[in-house]
């Protein structure tokens, strides 16, 4: 486009849509927002959920016993709040055993380790698997080495998360988790560990999903505790051969029915459309998962119903999602966007939480460029919680994310991730690490973007339709 073109166009805009884009907040909705805020940090609803799920229901992996236990958990839940609509919307999801796992090293100084299994791997044969080990730092590093360096040897990625407070050293380091073992594979691997994605400094490692490669055998996979990863590598720097044995039981068990938890807070004027709350359902069994993701469910499900009894009510629907098996594969996400891709249009907003109960610091959104002024207008009501404006790069998060790739707007409310990944994925993430007072702060920031969202004016406008969800 011209210059010439493209400023005509925007002359045209403001003339033409000043008068709807201008005050997009009425006086009386910042108002409520602003008591909605203050109300949500005197109410321990979020807090009550999280402990009945952690406790009641426990651990709630993919097709478990625990998984279905959820979902009549949260059914029960969303109508004895008050949410109408709620129903089960039912999804296929796989079914992985965890077994058993363990770890040795048999050479040249012998030591037990910490280690689980990775989500999705296969057993071992029963006597275990004992090999020489081989030290790589990526998958990059991986894939530059000669095929007899690592065949019939034990792969084991060495990199380090580093902590931060947004995260960034969870993407750094988790790559080898997901392909790690498929990539060691194809060079003839027998077997592959990894230091685990996370920063917990005890004997406790991280779990987390893997994926296969068509036509590749698959072969065992596990994770060590840092402090166990650190005794691998000071023995490997010593200079001699080091030989390490495992053993894990784990297998597949074919696929589970499961479902994605829906409960509505109905809009008034505005009621075809929906402003989007979601958190997973699922989670690891290592733990009972109560930052990843309980603390989400919690969040989510006690800013809808607070919004309930705001006046003036919402305009449009909040929707509250809880989705199905994100943890293997965003299974519930996947079918949501599926089932709802010709209603994509009337999803005004998404928002998730899955980064825990931790201290919020920032709001960050991906709307239609006009409407940023929206958003800030929105942030300015988070400022007294410690929220600051975080830009343009919001993602949606792994399950409401689906819903960005068909054009859905979403915001982001950034958390301190380092605590979150000190528990993430482990045995620790257990419900005495939940902090009252910062769910509750995050209930109050949820609660002030949706209950906003569902009076704007207008809306948040479209985002580009980057591709189709897959099945």
């Amino acid at each position: 486009m011209s210059h010439a073109r493209f400023s005509s166009g925007v002359a045209a805009c403001l003339l033409v849509c000043h008068s709807v884009a201008a005050e997009p907040l009425t006086a009386a909705a910042l108002a409520e927002a602003r008591a909605l805020r203050e109300r949500a940090l005197a109410d321990d609803t979020a807090y009550e959920l999280v402990r009945s799920l952690t406790t009641q229901v426990g651990p709630r992996l993919a097709g478990s016993p625990g998984d279905a236990q959820a979902v009549a958990w949260s059914v029960e839940k969303l109508k004895a709040l008050g949410f109408s609509n709620v129903r089960a919307e039912p999804v296929t999801v796989p079914r992985w055993i965890r077994g058993e796992a363990s770890a040795e090293i048999t050479a040249p100084w012998p030591q037990p380790l910490a280690v689980v299994a990775l989500g999705g791997s296969v057993g071992t044969p029963a006597e275990g698997i004992e090999a020489e080990v081989v030290p790589v730092a990526t998958l990059d590093e991986l894939k530059a080495q000669p095929r007899e360096r690592i065949a019939g040897r034990i792969v084991f990625f060495t990199a380090r998360m580093e902590r931060s407070r947004d995260g960034s050293g969870y993407g750094k380091t988790v790559p080898p988790r997901g392909v790690g073992a498929a990539e060691a594979a194809r060079l003839g691997a027998v077997a592959m560990v990894m230091r685990s994605a996370g920063t917990s400094v005890s004997r406790t490692p991280h779990t987390g999903a893997q994926r296969w490669s068509d036509g590749i055998p698959p072969i065992a996979a596990f994770a060590l505790s840092n402090p166990d990863a650190d005794m691998l590598e000071q023995q490997l720097a010593g200079g001699q051969p080091v030989r390490l044995r495992v053993r894990g039981t784990s297998r597949w068990d074919g696929e589970a029915q499961s479902a994605n938890v829906i409960g509505e807070i109905t809009g008034h004027g505005l009621k075809d459309e929906v402003i989007l709350l979601g958190a997973h359902l699922d989670s690891w069994d290592l733990g009972t998962g109560a930052h990843d993701d309980a603390t989400g469910v919690g969040i989510v499900t006690a800013a809808a119903r607070l919004i309930a009894d705001a006046r003036p009510r919402p305009r449009r629907t909040i929707r509250v999602v809880l989705y199905a098996n994100e943890e293997f594969g965003l299974s519930g996400a996947r079918a949501y966007a599926t089932a709802y891709r010709d209603q994509a249009d009337k999803h005004v907003l998404g928002l998730e939480s899955d980064l825990g109960a931790f201290r919020p610091y920032g709001l960050a959104a991906r709307v239609a460029p006009d409407k940023l002024p929206l958003v800030r207008s929105i942030q300015s009501l988070l400022e007294p919680l410690g929220v600051a404006y975080a830009g343009t790069e919001a993602s949606g998060g792994a399950d409401v994310g689906q819903l960005r790739l068909l054009g859905v707007p979403v915001m982001d409310l950034e958390t301190d991730a380092e605590p979150y990944f000190d528990l993430h994925h482990t045995a620790n993430d257990t419900f005495d690490k939940v902090d009252p007072q910062l769910v509750r702060l995050n209930v109050a920031a949820y609660a002030v973007i949706a209950y906003l969202a569902a009076q704007a004016e207008g809306g948040f406008g479209r985002l580009p339709v980057a591709a189709q969800p897959t099945r």
